[in-house]
């Protein structure tokens, strides 16, 4: 629900500024009131989009209606519907807790307290596209150090990428399907108008994210209504090898799970009863949004050619046993777990960066760097672990009493890689120069104990998987 203040209040919010550390900022659609806080201004819940319920529901998202009076943008808004447990926790994947609400497409702004025209860091959450959202990270660190982030929600699970042939007959000419990556380019088009209100610069907008966000990131990429709203990616453990799936094959999933019915029918659906859906979701080619899978893009020289920064962690495998440890250990050998890793996110990375390299300038990292509270019963980095040392916060991974030196070392590092690349497309960082990725030369980053620069990294395990594992990128006709 959009927290509208009344001409007063926001008068005395403003006059009060000092007291209750209240900031505004105008946009496109009106005044937004937020916080500042030591280290940034803090804008919470800012609508990009309309709610899309009702009859918005599957629909491609309309630009949020103006507002006449200030807008209380100081507490976080609800996330978008996904599951939870009974109690309202996240459930065993991750995600968020506390209220949902279809009218979810809101996005948060971490700006610094002073300056103008400085980079802007675009970030997409992960959760399988079906958990997590944007208020759940804390930009603050990237604030201070002169960087504005903006974290968005958007659209997860059958809300976001359900397809039905009812629902492609009533959007027409239009895209259908794949609502939840139409959401994040609205929200770029939102950066693209409003950010240098919060001391942005619109020119110099990087994207990332993590996991399924780094999926989203490579569908933006390769996205044609994308390209010139961001101007440098990085993708965090989102793979970057991804099969084919026809809008056919998508609706056909759909009409599976929910029987051949009308539009009107399926938008009068619970959304409880939608969120408990098992159908398969996510990304698929509809022909109209997304024409082509990220492999097929880049194969073919398609996608969007921008400076990039891709990886992986070590302990990627967790991904498949929601983060447990026992039941990794009870169903992979270390070797298998090893082969997991490789082929579903370390040789797609390193291809995705030789194919990137042939245009703008790409960096291949791998994360390595096991936190001191999970030694010695972790071995590797679990998918999802570096998010903290990017971030340079601690709290839902890692409480503060228990970070050491040699955390805050690794936060200082890979935090410092990002806020360089996002400042000026290198990521100047640490005592060694990161060199650009090339096939030849097959250089990257580790983040590790210790980190540094390594040469034809496990090439003989990636090339296997690269040969065995990679699906055909054959063009559609």
């Amino acid at each position: 629900m959009i927290r509208i203040l009344g001409t007063c209040l926001a008068a005395i919010l403003l006059a009060n500024s000092a007291q209750a550390q209240a900031v505004s900022v105008r946009t496109a659609d009106g005044v937004v009131v937020g916080q500042a806080s030591d280290r940034a201004n803090v804008f919470r819940a800012i609508p990009y989009a309309m709610a899309p319920a009702g009859a918005l529901r599957w629909a491609a998202p309309r630009p949020a209606k103006p507002w006449s009076v200030a807008l209380d943008v100081s507490k976080n808004g609800p996330s978008c519907p996904q599951p939870m447990n009974a109690d309202g926790t996240p459930n065993a994947f991750g995600g968020a807790n506390g209220p949902v609400s279809e009218d979810c497409l809101q996005l948060y702004v971490f700006a610094p307290k002073a300056g103008r025209k400085a980079p802007v860091m675009v970030w997409i959450h992960g959760g399988g596209n079906r958990v997590g959202a944007g208020w759940v990270y804390d930009g603050s660190n990237f604030a201070r150090d002169g960087v504005v982030i903006v974290s968005i929600n958007y659209r997860l699970g059958a809300l976001g990428y359900l397809a039905h042939p009812a629902l492609t007959r009533a959007a027409g000419k239009g895209p259908a399907g794949n609502y939840g990556l139409m959401d994040q380019i609205a929200a770029l088009k939102w950066v693209k108008r409003n950010i240098a209100a919060f001391g942005g610069d619109p020119a110099n907008v990087t994207v990332f994210g993590e996991s399924a966000g780094g999926e989203n990131v490579l569908a933006l990429l390769a996205t044609p209504s994308a390209k010139g709203l961001f101007h440098k990616a990085i993708v965090q453990s989102g793979g970057g090898w991804t099969a084919p799936r026809t809008l056919a094959q998508a609706e056909a999933d759909g009409a599976a799970a929910l029987g051949q019915t009308s539009a009107d029918q399926l938008r009068a659906l619970q959304v409880e009863q939608l969120v408990a859906l098992s159908a398969r979701t996510g990304l698929f080619q509809d022909g109209r949004l997304l024409t082509a899978t990220p492999t097929q893009a880049l194969a073919a020289g398609r996608a969007a050619d921008v400076p990039l920064i891709i990886g992986w962690n070590s302990g990627e495998d967790t991904v498949a046993f929601g983060g447990s440890l026992a039941d990794r250990d009870a169903v992979r050998t270390p070797e298998g777990r090893e082969a997991f890793t490789d082929r579903m996110f370390g040789a797609p990375a390193r291809w995705v960066a030789a194919r990137a390299s042939r245009g703008k300038p790409a960096w291949l990292y791998h994360f390595s760097y096991v936190g001191t509270r999970f030694r010695p019963r972790m071995t590797t980095a679990a998918h999802a672990a570096e998010i903290q040392y990017v971030w340079e916060y601690w709290g839902r991974r890692t409480p503060m009493s228990v970070v050491s030196d040699e955390d805050r070392a690794m936060a200082t590092l890979m935090h410092g890689c990002w806020v360089s690349f996002a400042r000026t497309s290198v990521p100047s960082c640490g005592p060694d120069v990161w060199p650009t990725y090339g096939p030849s030369s097959d250089k990257l980053m580790e983040f590790g104990s210790p980190s540094g620069i390594r040469t034809k990294f496990r090439k003989a395990q990636l090339d296997v998987q690269q040969v065995v594992a990679m699906p055909s990128v054959e063009l559609p006709k």
